[in-house]
């Protein structure tokens, strides 16, 4: 296939880099792509950022069937941008496809049309502290047909959005609510994708658990709701008795490549790592013996979260007296030194644009 550009004749301001939230701001600039059953994917494109036109019958509306990732570029001292293991998030993007039936993409060609797409938009990568540009590809199902089946035509299109910190707490404790009222997932269904209806799933709780001044949802397994899966928007450790442990992948949660980043990091410094079944009555057991020492939640948005306090019912637990623990520190310090190279990358990581 052959990448075709064309650029925008009228060019947004910047806004400044202190004024950057996450997610309100876009770029000049888009990656489209289609297909059809005939032709495949195809007509692959950088134009300039625009609405996306489309039947009120198009079945993305009716039936949901999209998929997405989320990665980021970020700018280093020099002035130079990279990416964070980029193509592991195309690698999970065709993951999510297969579970959604839509059609593979050819990771090494989008990798391509992505750093093409970049180095178009290359002076909208922030410089501040904290700040990156953050890279949303998804896919679309374009049919205008009303009937439950996988769609024949989808779009394909990445676009581009400087931010800032994903939560308003920044690096600092954030709080988080348990519930046993609502299930996000279940094994067998859409947990492990990274696809729309995961997170429509996710929003009722969530307004809920803000309501009662809580930043996000610590889900629990959908059958016994005992065993504790992931946070709305990250996956979760904790720090038991110098042990790190983990929600195991049983095909509900989301595979997150920060977690993945973790886990083999906390292996190179010999730390214990566990991936299994922890259910919340032995997060309420370890707090109550003195041997929870940490809890925070990993992901491309906030890369490392720490956790403050945990609510599950009437409990209420303090988690470190309110402060970032050691282990989060060290490694929220770690990836974001090698995502801004500040440090060197020691497990090949960075993709250079």
């Amino acid at each position: 296939m052959q990448l075709t550009i064309k650029k925008s004749d009228k060019l947004k301001s910047h806004p400044d880099d202190s004024e950057l939230t996450f997610g309100t701001i876009f770029t000049d600039h888009m990656f489209n792509m289609d297909y059809g059953p005939d032709m495949g994917w195809h007509h692959p494109r950088i134009e300039p950022f625009a609405p996306i036109q489309m039947d009120p019958a198009t079945m993305v509306l009716h039936y949901g069937q999209a998929v997405f990732e989320g990665l980021k570029a970020y700018r280093t001292a020099s002035g130079d941008i990279q990416l964070f293991r980029p193509k592991d998030n195309f690698k999970r993007l065709n993951r999510s496809c297969r579970k959604l039936c839509i059609p593979e993409l050819d990771p090494d060609f989008i990798f391509s049309s992505l750093k093409e797409l970049l180095k178009i938009d290359k002076s909208w990568v922030p410089s501040a502290p904290e700040t990156s540009l953050y890279i949303r590809p998804t896919i679309i199902a374009m049919d205008p047909f009303l009937g439950v089946r996988a769609s024949y035509t989808y779009r394909f299109f990445i676009i581009l959005s400087p931010v800032g910190v994903y939560y308003k707490e920044g690096f600092n404790p954030v709080k988080i609510w348990v519930t046993k009222d609502y299930v996000r997932a279940v094994r067998g269904g859409l947990g492990e994708a990274k696809t729309a209806a995961n997170y429509a799933a996710s929003l009722y709780a969530g307004e809920q658990a803000h309501e009662n001044g809580y930043t996000q949802v610590l889900w629990l397994d959908g059958v016994e709701q005992k065993y504790i899966e992931e946070v709305g928007s990250m996956n979760i450790f904790f720090v038991i008795d110098d042990e790190l442990i983990t929600p195991m992948l049983n095909g509900s949660i989301l595979p997150g490549i920060t977690r993945d980043s973790v886990i083999a990091l906390a292996k190179t410094w010999n730390i214990r790592v566990a991936e299994r079944r922890i259910s919340i009555d032995e997060v309420m057991k370890a707090h109550a013996s003195g041997t929870l020492q940490e809890i925070f939640g990993s992901g491309t948005a906030a890369v490392i979260s720490p956790v403050g306090e945990l609510k599950c019912g009437d409990t209420v637990l303090a988690i470190g007296d309110g402060k970032v623990g050691p282990l989060a520190h060290r490694f929220f310090k770690t990836l974001t030194d090698i995502q801004y190279g500040k440090a060197k990358d020691p497990l090949g990581w960075i993709e250079p644009v």
